[in-house]
């Protein structure tokens, strides 16, 4: 069910982000390596540490979008934390050949962190002076992925400009507590789903929220700048943790472990969440060990889910690094090059009938008699 592949360093809190074949590991409560994994080559290699004055507990790195998706770059934004800190690093591929880029160059640009500026050059800031953001959670969204989601204790939503480098709302959730939450998008491919109202013609962009005994659905909509949301059930056996891994793939949302903070331990348990049948179920057991403080991440083609570091009490941290395959959670899920082969014979058996359809016509007239 498992594979196994030990961590460079113990952590906790870790954040990671995928990048083609690689999930860059960002630090973590206390730990400021970052790490390269090749998913494909099952290695890792060093990148980079954050600055000595930052401190990393309960922080935040999201995977900017460009408008080139065929660059061989990224930019990584990293923020939060209970000593909150904005930064930002363009990263290339530490495995790329050295060929591609100037070394001198892609030392001094390039694989390490630097102050998030705008456009002026001026230092950007995010998170206010008596905002906690420690286990914050964020995600990119809006018509073209300018909005940064952000949630935060105790109940907060705020939603900042990344054009703008400006928030441009703050609301309440109708919970009592949010932190080290689920927080994703609505959409099948995990970034993004804007929906038009017809009468209206507002673009609507839908996220999901679950800590705890809370599950929400977030509606937010860019052209009014408003926030509706509506509860989702939680399953009872859930509803008592927080602070677990979580991954989104396709139609189902995965949670791997948790903390419970009345019954004071972690679990050992994965749960499955249906978008659209809004249904849960239970695995009970079906993790190695108790765990929480970890996070979960699928590969390029959502085949497998690795999860990286955590632990299994409030002071410990592992060198863990498992990796399970999607369909045992899931036997009915397709992975996006499985998708892509459907889609292509379809296509295919769409030309040809086209074209040879009369053909086709006598055929299905022998066959069925």
């Amino acid at each position: 069910m498992y594979c196994n592949v030990a961590l460079p360093t113990p952590l906790r809190q870790a954040q990671c982000v995928l990048y083609k074949d690689e999930l860059i590991i960002c630090g973590g409560a206390l730990q400021k390596d970052c790490y390269s994994y090749h998913t494909i080559k099952n290695e890792y290699k060093f990148i980079c540490k954050y600055p000595t004055n930052v401190k990393l507990d309960g922080h935040c790195v999201v995977k900017l979008i460009g408008n080139n998706k065929n660059s061989n770059e990224i930019t990584l934004l990293s923020f939060g934390g209970w000593i909150k800190h904005t930064l930002v690093m363009k990263y290339v591929s530490v495995w790329s050949n050295d060929n591609e880029m100037n070394k001198s160059e892609k030392s001094i640009n390039y694989n390490r962190w630097v102050p998030f500026t705008d456009n002026k050059n001026h230092p950007v800031n995010i998170g206010g002076y008596q905002d906690s953001y420690i286990g914050v959670h964020a995600l990119i969204g809006g018509s073209n992925n300018h909005l940064l989601f952000i949630t935060y204790l105790v109940n907060n939503i705020s939603v900042f400009d990344l054009n703008t480098f400006q928030f441009i709302k703050h609301d309440k959730l109708p919970t009592g507590y949010i932190k080290d939450n689920c927080f994703v998008s609505k959409s099948e491919n995990g970034q993004e789903m804007m929906r038009t109202n017809k009468e209206k013609n507002n673009k609507i962009y839908e996220m999901l929220l679950f800590c705890k005994n809370t599950g929400l659905s977030i509606e937010y909509d860019e052209d009014n700048n408003t926030f509706k949301s509506y509860p989702i059930s939680v399953c009872d056996d859930i509803a008592p943790f927080y602070h677990y891994a979580y991954a989104r793939i396709n139609d189902i949302i995965l949670f791997f472990g948790g903390w419970s903070d009345i019954k004071r331990f972690a679990s050992k348990s994965v749960y499955k969440y249906s978008i659209q049948e809004k249904k849960w179920m239970a695995f009970q057991n079906a993790l190695p060990s108790a765990l929480y403080n970890c996070i979960a991440i699928p590969n390029e083609e959502n085949t497998y889910i690795h999860i990286i570091g955590g632990g299994y009490d409030e002071n410990s941290a592992l060198a863990i690094h498992m990796k399970t395959k999607v369909r045992v959670w899931d036997p009915l899920q397709l992975s996006k090059s499985e998708i892509k082969f459907v889609i292509q014979y379809w296509i295919r058996t769409s030309k040809i009938k086209l074209v040879w359809v009369y053909d086709l016509d006598k055929f299905i007239f022998k066959y069925s008699k």
